[in-house]
């Protein structure tokens, strides 16, 4: 007799929650017609992308956003250190 392994890996999660919090999360389940499982996991996924959505999202004042606008529409003139830069790159990616 072989052993039959699955063909998704599983991974387990335990969480101690007051009775009452299971009583709340049951109820919504029920409501939503999921297991208690199923509702868990589908929502502490969803707060999960909302909060990595929001630590790579760049967010900028209206005065930063005014000044990138800006710095885009009206680059400054390069400097000595930038022109030199510039100079050194180009003689060292055209071979």
């Amino acid at each position: 007799m072989t052993n039959s392994t699955p063909s998704k890996a599983i991974a387990r999660l335990e969480a101690r929650i007051s009775p009452e919090t299971k009583s709340l999360l049951q109820k919504a389940a029920d409501l939503e017609g999921r297991t208690l499982t199923d509702f868990i996991v589908a929502s502490v996924q969803a707060e999960a992308y909302r909060v990595i959505e929001k630590h790579q999202k760049l967010k900028l004042s209206i005065d930063d956003s005014e000044a990138f606008v800006s710095a885009l529409l009206n680059p400054p003139q390069p400097n000595e250190a930038l022109r030199n830069a510039a100079f050194r790159y180009k003689q060292v990616t055209s071979v």
